[in-house]
């Protein structure tokens, strides 16, 4: 499992190369995401995610903790995993700053 930034996860998106799973509730999600994010939300994830084996997903929750869990859960079946070290706090707290 790889660790990224939320500036590299600002840049991820942008790409939009990458399968972002925001694993926080849908009332969260609704409030605000990542752009091209789709909401997976802990209670409803079965352990299986969309897209080819070899393509890395890149995970976040809140601050970080539920993503790493389940990132090192998935990459026990295989899949490339990035979490994001912070979460979606670090990630929102870097557009409330104006650096994103």
């Amino acid at each position: 499992m790889e660790t990224i930034s939320a500036k590299e996860l600002e840049r991820y998106a942008r790409e939009g190369k990458y399968l972002i799973i925001d694993l926080r509730s849908s009332v969260e999600f609704r409030q605000g995401h990542v752009p091209g994010a789709v909401n997976v939300p802990h209670g409803q994830f079965r352990g299986m995610l969309p897209g080819r084996p070899g393509e890395p997903v890149i995970l976040y929750c809140d601050r970080g903790a539920l993503s790493m869990a389940v990132a090192r859960e998935l990459e026990q079946k295989g899949r490339r995993t990035m979490s994001v070290v912070g979460g979606y706090m670090a990630y929102r707290g870097r557009a409330v700053s104006g650096t994103l």
